[in-house]
């Protein structure tokens, strides 16, 4: 899609709504990434997200809604297990995949029958919603296959010229794309690992089954193999054995509380603490950082496979060209 728009940025949620109600999109804050929003419920506005992100359209859209309460205009029916899970954690990092009413046009759900919704936690993404008559699809507001983007600016770095606003809403506080759960007849099951770790649904709901597809014919939105990649070559296992096998190349790495004893170009530690949250919020800037600096190469190494950590590792999967375990 060519550039037609002066891209401004701004805290207006008006001049936000203004946008949206005339059918463009808009760049809008979440706590978990910045989304590409547009009217759910007009394809034409719709078309418009794939048009500027280059997204196929088999891949589904999020649908975000201003509360619980507004979710029955758009679903035909919830699933005890899965209401139990939005009022634990909505407004909040997690989607449901429910059986849609026909007002959800077949294009934001790819021709499914089930369309995936949430309740966004971030103040300025719920005044907008409130002061619209519509829900808003929003998927990540970054060409698709690209690092998603958690600052408006990496928005406007990725977007400007595509769309005529986006809200200012401050780096997001999660920085993965949400969790997405769903129902496979009486089990409850988890389809994208995200910002709500599986130990936190099972709390609530017990054991749940795990099911990435990573094919071209996606259940849920996020789930292709080829995501949130940096233009740059990424490899991913023991960081020191990848940086010995390409000694002529500059390299970048990714770690998650530093590596100890290696000479390379730059370094991002995701977090010295070891938090796996502050992890998850650095990942996409910390790929976006070494994409853009001089290095040929990112070299990232796994973080443990639980809690968030989950979830930065799938990220790292999808993104990489190579994974050794």
């Amino acid at each position: 899609m060519e550039s037609v728009f002066s891209t401004s940025i701004g805290k207006g949620v008006g001049e936000a709504a203004d946008w949206l109600e005339r059918g463009f999109c808009v760049g809008i804050p979440t706590e978990t990434v910045y989304g590409l929003a547009a009217n759910a419920l007009d394809p034409s506005a719709v078309v418009q997200i794939f048009s500027i992100k280059n997204r196929p359209t088999f891949d589904p859209l999020i649908v975000h809604v201003a509360g619980m309460e507004a979710v029955d205009n758009y679903v035909e029916s919830f699933p005890s297990p899965l209401r139990r899970l939005a009022e634990h954690f909505w407004p909040g990092p997690l989607t449901l995949l429910l059986p849609k009413k026909t007002i959800i046009p077949d294009l934001v759900t790819s021709g499914l029958d089930r369309v995936a919704i949430r309740v966004p936690n971030h103040a300025l993404a719920l005044q907008l919603l409130d002061r619209l008559s519509f829900p808003l699809a929003a998927p990540s507001a970054n060409p698709f296959g690209y690092i998603s983007p958690t600052r408006p600016d990496h928005v406007l770095q990725q977007l400007g010229g595509k769309v005529p606003y986006i809200l200012d809403g401050g780096p997001c506080v999660v920085g993965l794309e949400s969790t997405i759960v769903g129902m496979e007849g009486n089990q409850v099951t988890v389809y994208r690992l995200g910002g709500l770790s599986v130990e936190a649904i099972e709390a609530v709901v017990g054991l749940v089954q795990i099911q990435l597809n990573q094919s071209s014919n996606p259940a849920a939105p996020g789930m292709l193999k080829s995501h949130y990649a940096p233009r740059k070559p990424l490899l991913l296992g023991d960081v020191p054995a990848l940086i010995a096998a390409h000694p002529n190349k500059r390299i970048g790495v990714v770690s998650y509380r530093g590596v100890q004893g290696i000479d390379v170009v730059k370094e991002f530690v995701l977090s010295q603490s070891g938090d796996l949250v502050e992890a998850a919020q650095r990942l996409f800037l910390a790929l976006r950082e070494l994409d853009n600096s001089e290095v040929d190469l990112l070299v990232a190494e796994y973080l443990p496979e639980v809690g968030l950590g989950r979830a930065i590792n799938d990220r790292l999967r999808r993104a990489a060209v190579q994974t050794v375990k």
